[in-house]
């Protein structure tokens, strides 16, 4: 029987295809998540209870930009008054299991990428597919800096500002493992994901479901909520705020000149 053309493909082929899309990234995802099992200990140790040392290198980072700029205030960090406790029975083999898949679907995004250009391949004109090694570099990196800025940006300001926050000096700080653990992988996977709005922002154009005129006029309301974000994740001082702000509005107004690009590229082409 000859193999259907992709463009003469049903609806119920395209799940098909999209299942084993699925399936074959789930696979790669537990595999990926297998590996870091020899690491766990690493991962643990040194990466996921990194931020709660004074001598994390992002706490460094804040105290010497701040005292080079001769900015005063507490935000140098000299003590992070928590404790991390664990109060269910399961807790901590659910936390090591979860920590495992999601160190696995982050080590495995470039191969669920290089499956999603498999999938959405048919739809683009034979000059865009040979652009799939450029997709998924740019793709990975972009999502990569954004799980790092994740980590040594975000997850470390959290922490502190939530560590130093106290509405009395009766109630003692002592997280649940299981809170601390989602707030990391949520800030890590969340700033990665959004660090891929570049790529996002192409297709979207496109397909002419965005404008650059559309992101220019919605700029102010990204700013807003950007500088909100910024402002509710990091300590209050204007050092740490900016640190957050800048990157996301670089990679917004990247977006913007990528839409630019791309619909002069599609008006050009007709």
């Amino acid at each position: 029987m000859a193999k259907k053309n992709k463009n003469e493909m049903s609806f119920l082929d395209h799940l098909e295809d999209l299942r084993w899309l699925l399936v074959r990234s789930s696979a790669v995802i537990v595999i990926m998540a297998i590996v870091t099992y020899a690491f766990s200990d690493f991962i643990f140790d040194d990466i996921i209870f990194g931020p709660t040392h004074t001598d994390f290198i992002t706490y460094r980072f804040f105290c010497d930009l701040a005292q080079s700029l001769g900015v005063t205030g507490d935000i140098c960090v000299n003590d992070l008054p928590f404790t991390i406790q664990n109060t269910s029975m399961e807790g901590q083999i659910n936390v090591f299991i979860w920590t495992c898949i999601t160190a696995g679907f982050i080590l495995a995004f470039p191969y669920i990428l290089y499956e999603l250009w498999k999938f959405i391949s048919p739809a683009l004109y034979e000059k865009e597919k040979k652009g799939a090694i450029g997709f998924i570099v740019m793709s990975s990196v972009l999502f990569f800096l954004g799980v790092l800025f994740g980590y040594f940006v975000i997850v470390p300001l959290s922490i502190n500002f939530v560590a130093t926050f106290s509405v009395s000096s009766v109630v003692k700080n002592e997280f649940n493992l299981d809170s601390y653990i989602g707030m990391i992988k949520t800030s890590v996977i969340a700033a990665g994901l959004f660090f891929e709005l570049p790529i996002i922002i192409y297709f979207l154009t496109k397909l002419g479901l965005v404008t650059p005129n559309f992101l220019r006029k919605y700029r102010k309301y990204a700013i807003v909520i950007v500088l909100i974000v910024a402002a509710i994740v990091t300590p209050p001082d204007v050092v740490s705020q900016i640190t957050v702000a800048i990157p996301m509005l670089i990679i917004y107004e990247l977006s913007i000149f990528l839409s630019v690009f791309v619909e002069k590229k599609r008006l050009k082409n007709g």
